[in-house]
């Protein structure tokens, strides 16, 4: 006899804004101080346990693929610093990563020194996160921060890297994010305020007191998060304050950490831009700036000096292309690197700042993923890159900014005879009710049929200008080798088609998102590669919110659905300033306290609010009962609803991570597990037949 699922109690609350008034029979689950709470998450979790049960054994023949294909004891790339090569270390069996160095150009294994020990720091804690980590000018010390709650605020300590051992120094509650000055001795970090907000920056020295530490930035606007960061050059410190439309950069000399922050440029509303510092013996200290100032709406690149670093002074160097969003800047002694996209795709331009000469890093495949890696050093021609596509395994390459030649220095070992020639990558296109066309990348064996039987996962987030990458997983290849399609849907409200793309997806366009999104997935269908019993979507964070969006106005697209830490509750969570990260949202979602016509537009979509009686997909769901970014009740609240509205009687689970957060488990083979818990979900739901492939 199949288990039997918890309910939960109704207890009616009654919320009014704008004259409307919205009764929620499950918001009483957001007091974690109430025991039921716990209670009740503890019985969904049990229930998910019971209703899985039957796919233990799948889930144990995938957790043993996944660990069979990953080479377990690993290290990184090297990245030059100085005299020194940094890396990561991953050993077979443990959890996390140790961070060390040898001395540059030493072969691997040769005068190693490990800095860190994740899994010494971690110890038998459910749950660790590093936060910051960061040498000291000099590469005697070392700035180091962690979180065992999965809460995001952070402990920093300082270790002395030659003698293994950490200062006294401790201070508590930081945030990511740490930046040296050029003494060794003092480092600024941020701190976040009651609602999880990076709002302050403060200057420790060390050898005193965390109570002498001195407060350099305090932004008041709850609008706006505050970072702080170490220039290339080492000669600054960049305080950035940036909301989601506008920014605000200050400076602070690595040699005179005492002075007062210097403004490079005051803020204007939906004005945004980012630094990078360059010096040279002709030129001088000067930035580089990325902006959308006067119309440029997908940025271009201006100069200035840092004597005079105001507006007026800035100067075009990369003047604004309609079909090329550019991203950032890397400076380097003779040559700009820009990071850009176009027609949905990544790509690395290079500058030579003397003449302006410029060319394009050529790429291998039509659909891939392409980024600027690790590079601590300012006075070199060799970029360090990191190449990717969903058939290639992630590559560092060293690339010659002079004469173009690469040097393939590290790539993504997949043990068991993978061979990505047996596996096809396509560029498809849907097209929205709009008529805008949406693009999907799509990775399948080379010998899946598009007669629409293959089982297919499509995968999608849309928010906040984050593009998703057409990038490798080691993990994902469970799926691929029992014959099924995987699929990005590259929806509006990301970012891989340019500013616009992001513009015509958020606010009072955010349907836009979701149009996309089930346009995508008709496509996939009218192209054969699948069907709606055959198809199942994923999405996390606000690609929860797409997930429930999308499966109250078509539900019928679809078999099964991942949602993971689903911004669900959206309305409710936007109208209530107390909560984290609310205020600063309102650039992104709009703001229904004060706009009666945001309010009503939220409404519509509002995933929670829009649950209906109609038969659903099967869901599982996942929630953390620390995540700060999404609350644990707008999930443990959607699954209560759903089971007491819905009219079939398919599997909806509810897993909640009692000690951790947004990121769920910590540790790379607790990672791996709940990863196989999922694809396990996916193959028992949607292509049974494929589990013992």
């Amino acid at each position: 006899m199949p288990p039997t699922p918890p309910v939960a109690p109704r207890r009616p609350h009654v919320m009014t804004a704008h004259g409307d008034e919205r009764v929620d029979e499950w918001y009483w689950l957001r007091d974690r101080d109430d025991p039921d709470v716990i209670v009740y998450l503890e019985a969904e979790n049990q229930y998910a346990k019971d209703a899985l049960a039957h796919t233990e054994a799948l889930q144990e023949r995938i957790f043993e693929e996944i660990t069979g294909r990953i080479q377990q004891t690993d290290v990184s790339a090297p990245v030059r610093r100085g005299r020194f090569d940094y890396f990561s270390r991953t050993i077979e069996g443990l959890q996390y990563s140790l961070h060390g160095r040898r001395p540059a150009g030493a072969p691997a294994g040769e005068r190693e020194v490990v800095l860190l020990d994740e899994n010494a720091l971690a110890g038998d804690a459910p749950f660790f996160s590093l936060g910051a980590f960061t040498v000291s000018p000099d590469q005697r010390l070392l700035a180091y921060s962690t979180d065992f709650s999965g809460a995001e605020r952070y402990e920093m300590r300082f270790r002395d890297v030659e003698r293994g051992v950490d200062l006294d120094d401790v201070v508590p509650d930081t945030y990511y994010g740490a930046a040296w000055a050029n003494d060794n001795r003092t480092v600024f970090y941020t701190r976040p305020d009651d609602a999880m907000r990076p709002w302050q920056v403060w200057r420790h020295e060390l050898g005193t007191s965390t109570e002498h530490d001195v407060l350099v930035y305090q932004e008041d606007d709850d609008r706006y998060f505050v970072d702080v960061e170490r220039t290339r050059t080492g000669k600054y410190v960049l305080i950035t304050l940036h909301s989601k439309v506008t920014t605000e950069v200050r400076f602070v000399a690595a040699d005179a950490p005492q002075e007062s922050p210097r403004v490079v440029a005051e803020r204007r509303s939906g004005v945004e831009y980012l630094v990078e510092h360059h010096w040279s013996r002709t030129d001088g200290d000067r930035f580089y700036i990325v902006t959308n100032d006067d119309g440029a709406v997908n940025f271009k690149l201006m100069l200035t000096q840092v004597d005079s670093p105001g507006r007026e002074h800035w100067r075009e160097v990369v003047p604004h292309r309609a079909d090329v969003r550019l991203d950032a800047v890397d400076a380097f002694v003779d040559h700009l690197v820009l990071s850009e996209r176009a027609d949905a795709l990544e790509q690395l331009r290079v500058l030579r700042i003397v003449d302006g000469a410029e060319h394009v890093i050529e790429q291998p495949e039509p659909v891939y993923s392409a980024g600027v890696g690790p590079n601590f050093e300012f006075e070199t021609r060799t970029l360090r890159y990191v190449y990717t596509s969903l058939a290639t395994p992630t590559s560092s390459y060293d690339y010659d900014l002079d004469t173009g030649a690469r040097t393939l220095v590290k790539r993504q070992p997949v043990l068991g005879g993978y061979d990505p020639s047996q596996y096809r990558t396509e560029r498809l296109w849907a097209i929205a009710p709009d008529g805008a066309r949406v693009p999907i990348s799509l990775v399948s064996r080379v010998d899946v049929a598009r007669d629409g039987n293959a089982p297919t996962l499509l995968y999608g987030y849309g928010s906040y200008e984050a593009s998703i990458e057409p990038a490798f997983s080691p993990v994902r290849l469970s799926l691929l080798e029992r014959g099924w399609v995987y699929a990005i849907a590259h929806i509006r409200g990301g970012g891989e088609m340019g500013r616009s793309w992001y513009e015509t997806g958020k606010l009072l366009e955010k349907k836009h998102t979701f149009d996309d999104f089930i346009a995508s997935a008709e496509h996939l269908i009218a192209q054969h590669y699948t069907s709606p019993a055959r198809l199942a979507a994923r999405g996390a964070s606000a690609g929860g919110l797409l997930m429930g969006a999308v499966v109250n106005r078509r539900p019928d697209l679809f078999r099964a659905i991942v949602a993971q830490v689903p911004f669900v509750d959206a309305l409710t969570t936007i109208l209530d300033e107390t909560l984290p990260l609310t205020v600063t949202e309102w650039d992104e979602w709009g703001n229904p306290v004060d706009d009666p016509e945001v309010y009503r537009y939220m409404k519509s979509y509002s995933p929670y609010d829009n649950v209906r009686a109609q038969a659903y997909p099967a869901m599982l769901v996942t929630a953390g009962l620390n995540d700060s970014r999404v609350s644990y009740w707008e999930p443990a609240k959607w699954v209560a609803k759903l089971r007491a509205t819905k009219t079939d009687d398919r599997l909806i689970v509810l897993k909640t991570e009692m000690g951790a957060g947004h990121g769920g488990p910590s540790g790379r083979y607790d990672a791996w597990r709940d990863e196989a818990l999922v694809l396990a979900f996916l193959i028992d739901q949607v292509a049974p037949e494929t589990a013992g492939t």
